[in-house]
């Protein structure tokens, strides 16, 4: 099992789906976790069952669009538990529409969380890391973020930059034993893949047969597998990779 023994977290977007069950998944492994969201209730929850099921967590409410309230969580995560090791940039936004019918206010809205809010996470984080001599950023972007789609224009864009981003400063901190890798899953069983298949006029079953050959979307503990294992020692030589997390549905044909 992913070993994460005296290792701290942070999880944006903890709240829910893929963040919830990451953030339990890293405590399990042994990592005390800093679980951040926009809704309370739901990361208070996380927190919750981490700590029920013996673990260490704390919530702090954060918009990741703000960028003094970046500087609070990583702050305020050294001094309860000592340092960070492990970022996971998960908050984020889906928005399918077409493209004459994006205005600038939506696309700069969801801009603003997934890709300012990832950036400010790396600026912020990557200091705390670099004084525990190295540590894990893992950022989230998606199957949309590697190949076109209708109707993803914006959220593409989005999930693109957040692609090369994580290249960009892997080979920037490469040197200070900081890894940034990104995760590219598919539809994921949460309420964003509730949405792409009503979007899509289909169930997710459809959904499944139509995009990937293993035959059924994603569970979150699927993708939160693959985030410990990039926040653990056992990837210790993974950096600047895109790791995609979609059954095969990017490499392979389905006729």
């Amino acid at each position: 099992m992913t070993n994460l023994d005296g290792k701290v977290a942070i999880v944006t977007g903890g709240g829910a789906g893929i963040g919830r069950c990451t953030s339990q998944r890293l405590a399990t492994a042994g990592a005390k976790v800093v679980v951040t969201d926009i809704d309370d209730a739901g990361g208070e929850d996380t927190v919750g069952r981490i700590t029920a099921a013996g673990g260490e967590a704390m919530f702090i409410h954060q918009d990741v669009t703000d960028e003094d309230r970046w500087k609070y969580v990583v702050t305020h995560s050294k001094e309860r538990f000592g340092g960070v090791d492990v970022l996971f940039n998960n908050a984020g936004i889906y928005l399918i529409a077409p493209l004459t019918e994006v205005t600038v206010e939506t696309w700069n809205m969801l801009m603003a969380v997934n890709v300012t809010g990832t950036f400010l996470g790396m600026k912020h984080t990557v200091p705390a890391l670099i004084e525990r001599g190295g540590g894990s950023i893992i950022n989230a972007s998606s199957v949309a973020g590697l190949r076109g789609v209708a109707g993803h224009t914006l959220y593409g864009a989005s999930k693109g930059a957040v692609r090369i981003m994580t290249k960009d400063v892997a080979a920037e901190y490469a040197s200070a034993n900081i890894r940034v890798n990104s995760i590219h899953p598919t539809y994921t069983k949460t309420a964003m893949a509730d949405y792409g298949a009503a979007a899509a006029g289909a169930t997710l079953d459809e959904l499944a047969e139509k995009m990937v050959p293993l035959g059924r979307l994603a569970e979150a503990d699927d993708v939160a597998k693959v985030v410990a294992f990039l926040a653990s020692d056992d990837a210790a030589y993974l950096t600047g990779g895109e790791y995609g997390i979609d059954g095969g549905g990017m490499n392979t044909i389905m006729l």
